[in-house]
């Protein structure tokens, strides 16, 4: 697992050897990419393109074929939070990505409680999914009460120009250690759920239930991307 921040490549610099995270942090576009091809760019996203093709066992010449006709794209780009200052970026994380937490969570534990109790007789997976979903929402859930009340008010206080109330090496190391810990989780909910798909004969429950995690790993995968590879760079750099 990666523990370093992501930082940009020079001007210049091939594709293959740019991080995954910064051609998403460019071009948030992108995200749609990686993901199909099943590439890591929020807790993996210091690794470069070449080395995820690498380890992931993809030819390298069809997801660069998708990034250049993704960057030849002329529709209108969605809006890039990426862009926003670092006070900006702060605040729609916690406004975007820690209320959709807040908001999904409760309801997914309770479709995912009912699903293991319904159906994990004959589907012991989907009890181990329920414990670590309610393992992954409590590690959550810690995760936003430290980010509210330590990191974000020191990046917020530095973007005035002044002192930070805490040293940020620490509690961004912490940060990203957990950011790992809860892409584990959701590895292994994708595993257990092969990949999110639902029986053909599975209940409303379950199907809605299946749905949500999907894009819970969707949100969490950005929220996660935006911290490790622009947020806590910009607030080590104005420290």
């Amino acid at each position: 697992m990666s523990h370093k921040p992501n930082v940009f490549s020079p001007p210049g610099t091939p594709l293959l050897e740019r991080t995954v995270g910064e051609l998403v942090a460019e071009r948030p576009g992108r995200s749609r990419i990686f993901q199909a091809f099943n590439i890591d760019f929020c807790c993996q996203g210091a690794r470069t393109l070449r080395d995820a093709c690498e380890r992931s066992g993809l030819a390298a010449d069809a997801l660069v074929e998708q990034l250049e006709a993704e960057l030849a794209d002329k529709s209108a780009p969605e809006a890039n939070p990426a862009e926003l200052l670092p006070h900006e970026l702060a605040a729609y994380i916690v406004e975007t990505h820690h209320g959709f937490l807040r908001r999904e969570l409760p309801r997914l534990r309770a479709m995912s409680e009912r699903v293991a109790l319904v159906h994990g007789g004959h589907t012991p997976s989907l009890v181990e999914m329920f414990h670590v979903f309610i393992a992954m929402e409590a590690e959550l859930g810690n995760h936003m009460v430290k980010e509210e009340k330590v990191l974000i008010p020191a990046v917020m206080a530095m973007s005035r120009g002044e002192l930070a109330p805490v040293t940020l090496d620490g509690p961004i190391a912490c940060m990203i250690d957990e950011h790992d810990e809860v892409g584990a989780a959701l590895v292994r909910l994708r595993e257990l759920s092969h990949g999110f798909q639902p029986p053909a004969d599975a209940c409303n429950t379950y199907r809605a239930l299946f749905a949500g995690l999907r894009d819970l790993e969707e949100d969490v995968q950005r929220h996660i991307h935006l911290e490790n590879t622009v947020l806590f760079p910009a607030a080590l750099a104005i420290a």
